[in-house]
């Protein structure tokens, strides 16, 4: 599978939240600014939450600017044989019903679900709880994550 693809396809999903994030953010403002939305009393706050949902948004814009930033200077490499999982790392894990699972590890704005030369690829982080239990580990590993009340089992089927 094609990093530098998957890598793009990230991008391309970044730009896309950061478009609907700057609309949000613009129409939150309109609202907070607005004359009609001027506090006539103290119960009247429709002007003063738009505004925070507008700092919100512009807050949430600057963190997908910045995912975007690491992910356009992030350079996806091959992993040699017996090489440790660590940033860039295609794994594929499998639990204990067979089921496969495809992890992405890049540097930041993960938790996507991407689809890739037919197959489904979930982006994660190395801060992620995921990301941070797979960091360090080879093929063959066993990998543990506590899901709610029980506990996920994988192994590590194969790293490119």
């Amino acid at each position: 599978m094609d990093k530098v693809l998957l890598q793009q396809l990230v991008l391309d999903r970044l730009a896309d939240d950061l478009r609907h994030t700057e609309q949000a953010a613009r129409v939150a403002h309109e609202t907070a600014t607005h004359e009609e939305n001027i506090a006539e009393n103290k119960y009247d706050t429709l002007g003063l939450e738009a505004s925070y949902l507008a700092t919100g948004q512009a807050r949430r814009a600057e963190a997908i600017r910045q995912a975007m930033t690491q992910w356009r200077s992030f350079r996806p490499r091959a992993f040699e044989p017996g090489q440790d999982i660590q940033i860039g790392a295609l794994v594929c894990l499998v639990d204990a019903n067979d089921q496969q699972q495809l992890l992405f590890l890049g540097p930041d704005g993960g938790s996507m679900k991407l689809v890739s030369e037919g197959h489904e690829v979930q982006v994660i982080s190395g801060d992620a709880p995921l990301g941070r239990a797979l960091l360090g580990k080879s093929e063959g590993d066993e990998v543990s994550l506590q899901a709610g009340p029980g506990r996920r089992q994988w192994e590590v089927l194969w790293i490119h």
